[in-house]
């Protein structure tokens, strides 16, 4: 996928501060992300969450700024469809053709029912749907930011493989700042964005660390 608009970039200036009531972390320096793939990682309850709905706009920093350029998505954990739309009904009301007829291929070498209704689906198949509706939702010659929210919640190694797969084939024009619990220490992450003790800061380039298996020795 290829896009001739403006990269897509998210920057977080020096004190950018999150949290609700009282502050869960402030960034360590300026960060700023262009298009491809990041990974946010944390221990439950550092502000994985908070970020990213604070970057979505969703709820307001308690100091400092961020700039989003591009089309901004947020893809929450609890985000649900109707329980009695099946997933090919979803795709055909929020896709455009070209977009349906992708998506309906990529359910299929996910195993995904797409005549299901959406109620009896799985924990894992349904966040399939949601995954493919921001996906499918990105678009040629616009830049994109997909803020994913765990997006691997109950699936397996063989759709978070084909995901992967995905990003690395359309990153052109899309940004991704993705949440996860990485659950092997061999799983590569390019560009990782880390909360830890109240600070946030940003890994990258050669000499950072590029596994899970490093990375959350971080974590505190």
């Amino acid at each position: 996928m290829k896009s001739n608009c403006k990269a897509p970039k998210v920057g977080l200036s020096g004190g950018l501060s999150i949290g609700y009531q009282s502050r869960l972390a402030t960034t360590n320096g300026e960060i700023e992300l262009g298009s491809g793939t990041h990974y946010l990682l944390a221990r439950n309850g550092r502000g994985k969450t908070t970020l990213l709905r604070t970057l979505a706009g969703v709820i307001k920093p308690l100091g400092g700024g961020f700039d989003c350029e591009g089309r901004c998505q947020l893809l929450s954990e609890d985000l649900a469809f109707d329980r009695e739309l099946p997933a090919k009904v979803i795709f055909k009301s929020l896709l455009d053709k070209k977009a349906f007829v992708e998506a309906m291929d990529l359910a299929d070498r996910l195993e995904l029912d797409t005549k299901k209704p959406y109620g009896k689906l799985s924990t894992g198949n349904k966040r399939k749907v949601a995954l493919l509706v921001a996906e499918f939702s990105v678009k040629e010659g616009r830049s994109d930011i997909l803020l994913l929210d765990e997006p691997f919640t109950g699936l397996d190694a063989f759709a978070r493989e084909i995901f992967q797969e995905l990003w690395e084939k359309r990153k052109d024009g899309v940004l991704r700042l993705v949440s996860c619990h990485p659950d092997f220490d061999s799983m590569e992450m390019e560009s990782s964005v880390l909360i830890s003790e109240g600070k946030i800061y940003h890994l990258q380039g050669d000499s950072a660390p590029k596994q899970w298996g490093d990375l959350k020795t971080q974590l505190n």
